[in-house]
This record gives C-alpha cells, sequence and structure tokens, in this order.
C-alpha cells in the first residue's frame, strides 16, 4: 500500500498523486510488481524498498548517488499466536530520501509512523527532511521506552502472582517478556550504532544548524539511556527466573523428602503385620492371651512414632 502526503494550507493531507507529494509511506500488501515500477518511476534499485520489509534486515545507512537510505528498528506487537513467543519484536523502518521526496517503508504498520499519520507531532512537516528524520527517530526511542514501562509493570504483577503460586503460566509469561526485552537490547544496541555513525559522518547534514545537532545528541543520549535500562530490566528479569527455579527446585526437594520420610514410618506397621501375620508361633505364647493383636499395634505405633520423633529432631520432617 503506497500512501501520499504533503502539507498544504498549513496541515498535512493526504493526496492521491506522486507528483505534489512531499511524503510517501509504503507498508504491505503491495500488488504484484507495484514496488518495482514505483522504484523505477524515481530511478531507483527495487533492493531500496526491498530491504526494508526483510525482518532481519541490520540497522545501516547507504547512499546511491543522490539517494540516501536509512533503515532502523522499531518496536511493534508480536501478532504471533504463538503462547512461548516474545510480546514484542522489532522491524526495520526504512527512511529513503531522493527527488525531494521523503519515503518511509515497513514490512508493517507501526506506532511511529501512525503518529505522523493521525498528526499527533508537533510541528510536523514532511517537506523539512532533516527535522522529519530527526523526529522519527525521537518518537523511535520515546516509543521504546514506554513499552519498556509497559513490560517492566506487567513483569511486577506477575512477580506477585508467583508468590502465591508457582504455575507454569506466569513462568512462561515471564519467559515472552524476557524475549521482548532481548529484542530490545539488540535493537537498541544497533540503533545508536548507526546514529553515532551518522553523526560522524554528517549523513544528515546538520553539522552547521546548532539546534538540530544539540537535538540529535539528545536522542543519542535518550537511545543510550532506554537501552541501558532494557539491559537492566533483563539482567533483573534474569535473575528472577533463576531465584524462582531454585525456589521451586528446593520445594520439590522438600516435599520428596518428607514423602520419603512419611514412606518411612508407614512401612514400619506394614513390615511388623507382615511378619506377625505369616503362619508362626507368636513368642512367649501371646497367641494365646488374647492381647496379640494390640501387642503387635502398640508395637508398631511406638516404632513408628520414635522415627517420627527422631527425623523430626535432625530437621527432616
Amino acid at each position: 500500500m503506497i500512501r501520499y502526503y504533503a502539507k498544504t494550507n498549513g496541515s498535512v493531507q493526504e493526496l492521491k498523486q506522486l507528483e505534489a507529494a512531499t511524503w510517501i509511506n509504503l507498508y504491505p500488501p503491495f500488488a504484484e510488481g507495484e514496488l518495482e515500477g514505483f522504484a523505477g518511476i524515481l530511478g531507483l534499485e527495487a533492493d531500496f524498498f526491498t530491504d526494508p520489509l526483510d525482518l532481519e534486515e541490520r540497522a545501516r545507512y547507504e547512499r546511491f548517488d543522490e539517494a540516501r537510505s536509512i533503515i532502523l528498528h522499531t518496536p511493534v506487537v508480536n501478532e504471533s499466536v504463538k503462547e512461548n513467543d516474545a510480546i514484542y519484536i522489532t522491524v526495520p523502518l526504512g527512511i529513503i530520501l531522493c527527488q525531494n521526496k521523503f519515503i518511509t517503508v515497513s514490512p508493517v504498520e507501526n506506532a511511529v509512523i501512525e503518529k505522523f499519520m493521525e498528526f499527533k507531532v508537533k510541528n510536523f512537516d514532511p517537506s523539512n527532511e532533516k527535522q522529519f528524520i530527526l523526529q522519527i527517530m525521537e518518537q523511535n526511542v520515546l516509543l521504546f521506552l514506554e513499552l519498556l514501562k509497559k513490560l517492566n509493570v506487567r513483569r511486577s504483577l506477575i512477580e506477585q502472582e508467583l508468590y502465591n503460586s508457582s504455575r507454569s503460566e506466569e513462568l512462561k509469561s515471564l519467559l515472552r517478556i524476557e524475549k521482548s526485552l532481548v529484542y530490545f537490547v539488540n535493537s537498541l544496541k544497533g540503533n545508536e550504532l548507526l546514529k553515532i555513525k551518522m553523526k560522524r559522518m554528517n549523513f544528515i547534514g546538520i553539522k552547521d544548524n546548532e539546534d538540530q545537532t544539540e537535538w540529535y545528541e539528545d536522542i543519542i543520549i535518550d537511545n543510550n539511556q532506554a537501552r541501558e535500562v532494557a539491559q537492566l530490566y533483563t539482567n533483573i528479569l534474569n535473575g528472577t527466573m533463576e531465584a524462582y527455579a531454585s525456589i521451586i527446585s528446593n520445594n520439590l526437594n522438600k516435599f520428596i523428602n518428607r514423602l520419603t520420610v512419611v514412606t518411612v514410618i508407614l512401612m514400619v506397621p506394614t513390615l511388623i503385620a507382615s511378619f506377625f501375620g505369616m503362619n508362626v508361633d507368636l513368642p512367649f505364647n501371646i497367641q494365646d492371651s488374647g492381647a496379640s493383636f494390640y501387642l503387635i499395634l502398640f508395637l508398631s505405633l511406638g516404632i513408628s512414632l520414635g522415627l517420627a520423633w527422631f527425623f523430626k529432631r535432625k530437621d527432616l520432617f
């Protein structure tokens, strides 16, 4: 799907033609040959538009004649229905600058671009490409921070539930959060390296603009902070998972230990009843007294209580 936008009469409007558009947004589904035809109109290789559609594409930038391309990683909700998949994943977001047009490409609809499409970003002007790039980078970092807060709140709630139970559902939820954080850490690291390289090469062309340079440095700092927060949450979650695994293992050991003790205590009456239940003569002719049953019963209870006292003294029961 290809949508065209331009700022007219003081506001950004969606257009139906390419010629007057200053911002073009592309995301699937595409008709057969649509991307190739669009690339041909702009005089670009189709790779400029197909590379950002690859979910495994790394964060990078490149220049081809007068065209420039930037690929960032941005977080999106994972649409997978599998219960063990991450809650959020990261996907490439391509930015292409050519022929005074600003083009964004994404394999899915994402919240960063939707903010601009819904005109929720202040001072948004698609014709100002330098400002537009900085705004996208800023909104991307803010989205990472927002989702990190949501993941941390969700982790805290699951931990509270785990204090009262050790169900596998809570552990699976923690695993999904951990996978999301791994995606975030790797993507934020790649975005940070990309921004530092772009700053060194002055790829955006803002070196002579002090305000935009400071803005860009603030974005790099915010990106670094988001990466550190994601790494911190990952470390906390790893420690939490290890702690609960140890707790569950310890509880299981205690349960097995108590079950073993109970089995040993119950084995004594069974063993005594088995011996005296055989067709043999009892000592001291107690079978003639009529008290043999009670003597055997008291003997079994006495030995069992003695074992129970012994195991309790050794803190095994």
